[in-house]
């Protein structure tokens, strides 16, 4: 197979170069979600054998872009799918379904339920299995020759590649970080599969909040990452954590990342030539698994390093490794993603966006028609606190935005003088949309008054700059351009995501109240989703190492 990739830091194009792959590399994916993990590994020479994902709603956009599959179609129809296959469902109806709770999904075995699981499991090669890795996992624990299977990859060969993203809002800073919360196991679950499949390596994707300790209901800290590493090493893989961030990678968007490869020990031993960048970063890891296999109770914290993009002496450890393709020579700004898709002045669209929707269609096909770009309604007032949100980008002043956000949040009717006198200077947009400037300080905080907000985290994009991580409902940050003062579409969202314009989105737009706890609406999947440019940089630093094993 004939693979291409790389970025050209002259054009900012990310242009095809050739390597050769001696076999196809097949992968399982975990907590899919709308597939942006997949497409990028896809990308570059992996194929999936099966992929899992609890939400329907991610589903039904991971099915549309993969298997071509109209699954809100087929329900209006009263047709089921063929590539897509609940593990267990409690409607038999797949229109029910598309909307179904997952937590409240059957366990597998439920005979009270409606399973798509074939009497012959080799058929479920090649599919997206809807339910929970915990079902599956009870699944795989009570079919060795299931196991086997996915091992030898459906006969196709050794699986050399699970990987995922597990679902991490208690290892996020912004969530719970509660160490026995539910979704806390779910890494544990990701190795308990990779332990009944065994593939060569495991790739484990979280946010970097799981690098920071929290304290459980004892006071005792709690390293995550370093229990993840623990366990793994039980299970014979020796792990190498990175923190990585998507735009070092090329991406429009600051994106920091925690990345976990674990490489199962007896493949590790075949690997060859590992030059002296990548001997330094498996040394511990080597160091670690050995202690761990005697005894898991001697392993401590501080015995497994991870190794982290942005400090000078690890950079070197990437750009001189199997990683040095995480590191881009020019990283892409907001602006390069979605200048030519505003509706006022609209530029061409960058050489960026062109060779991403090129790198793609190698799974999607070409182009040919902008989905998912429908413009969401701003009242008048929401579209001048726009403004305000554009102005203090603008100004990047802490202490001004402090005190803007003391009338707007608190509604202190008054400003001081230094802050007044730089807001004076700037064009605020009036009730009649026209950009107009305050003749005093009075005037500017009255204004500011009507302008109230409970937001808490909503800010202006920077057109120069990556776009901020948190961005996954329609809230979360307005555009920079003054002429387009509104929330982002979906489209605009997956573009900092650098998902490619053939990529289509489905379900729901949004959703709201007790529906977020378990509804995945398309501003969410692309949210959640591992962006596919970062996935397939993944991917070929895999590719380099699994290549190793080859004369």
């Amino acid at each position: 197979m004939i693979l291409t990739w790389t970025f050209d830091s002259d054009s900012r194009k990310i242009r095809w170069f050739s390597f050769i792959v001696g076999c196809i590399l097949n992968h399982i994916e975990l907590f899919a979600g709308c597939g942006g993990l997949t497409l990028g590994l896809e990308s570059v020479g992996f194929e999936t054998v099966l992929a899992n994902e609890l939400s329907p709603m991610a589903a039904e956009t991971f099915a549309y872009n993969f298997f071509k599959e109209n699954l809100a179609q087929l329900a209006e129809d009263g047709l089921m799918p063929k590539n897509t296959l609940w593990l267990n469902s409690n409607y038999k109806d797949l229109k029910p379904r598309l909307r179904e709770n997952p937590f409240s999904f059957p366990e597998f075995n439920n005979k009270n339920g409606f399973s798509d699981l074939p009497c012959d499991l080799k058929s479920i090669q090649n599919k997206l299995i809807v339910g929970s890795i915990v079902e599956l996992n009870k699944l795989l624990t009570t079919n060795s020759k299931l196991c086997d299977e996915l091992h030898n990859s459906f006969g196709k060969g050794e699986l050399d590649l699970v990987s995922g993203g597990p679902p991490c809002q208690s290892f996020s800073m912004a969530g719970m970080r509660k160490k026995d919360c539910d979704k806390n196991t779910l890494p544990w679950e990701f190795a308990t599969f990779v332990s009944l499949v065994r593939p060569k390596i495991a790739m484990l994707e979280n946010v970097t909040g799981i690098l920071r300790a929290f304290k459980d209901e004892a006071g005792e800290k709690f390293h995550a990452w370093h229990e993840v590493a623990k366990v793994f090493a039980t299970k014979g893989y020796i792990p190498l954590c990175l923190h990585v961030n998507a735009k070092y990678a090329g991406i429009a968007q600051n994106r920091p990342r925690f990345i976990m490869i674990a490489i199962r020990e007896d493949y590790f031993e075949k690997l060859k030539h590992l030059n002296e960048a990548e001997t330094e970063l498996f040394e511990q890891s080597i160091t670690f698994f050995k202690k761990a296999k005697k005894s898991i109770n001697t392993v401590k914290f501080g015995d497994l390093p991870y190794f982290d993009i942005t400090k000078a002496e690890h950079h070197k450890l990437f750009k001189n490794s199997f990683l040095n393709s995480l590191i881009a020579d020019r990283t892409a700004s907001v602006k390069d993603a979605l200048d030519d898709l505003k509706l006022s002045h609209p530029s061409k669209q960058s050489s960026y966006i062109k060779q991403l929707n090129t790198q793609f269609s190698v799974v999607l096909g070409n182009v040919t028609e902008l989905k998912n770009h429908e413009q969401r309604v701003n009242s008048d007032i929401v579209k001048r606190r726009f403004r305000i949100y554009q102005i203090l980008q603008d100004v990047d002043d802490k202490q001004v935005t402090k005190d803007v956000f003391n009338v707007l949040k608190r509604g202190v009717a008054d400003l001081s003088n230094e802050s007044a006198a730089v807001l004076l200077d700037k064009e605020f947009l009036n009730q009649q949309d026209r950009l107009v400037k305050f003749n005093s300080k009075f005037d500017l905080v009255k204004y500011l008054l009507e302008h109230p907000t409970k937001k808490q985290t909503q800010k202006a994009l920077i057109a120069d700059a990556a776009a901020p991580a948190a961005l996954s409902i329609p809230d979360d940050a307005c555009h920079y351009d003054k002429n387009e003062l509104r929330v982002l579409t979906v489209r605009e969202m997956a573009r900092i995501q650098s998902f490619p314009d053939q990529f289509e989105f489905r379900s729901k737009i949004t959703t709201g109240g007790q529906m977020r706890k378990f509804e995945v609406p398309q501003y969410t999947q692309v949210g959640n989703a591992v962006p596919p440019l970062l996935g397939a940089k993944l991917g070929v630093c895999l590719n380099t190492l699994i290549k190793r094993i080859y004369p």
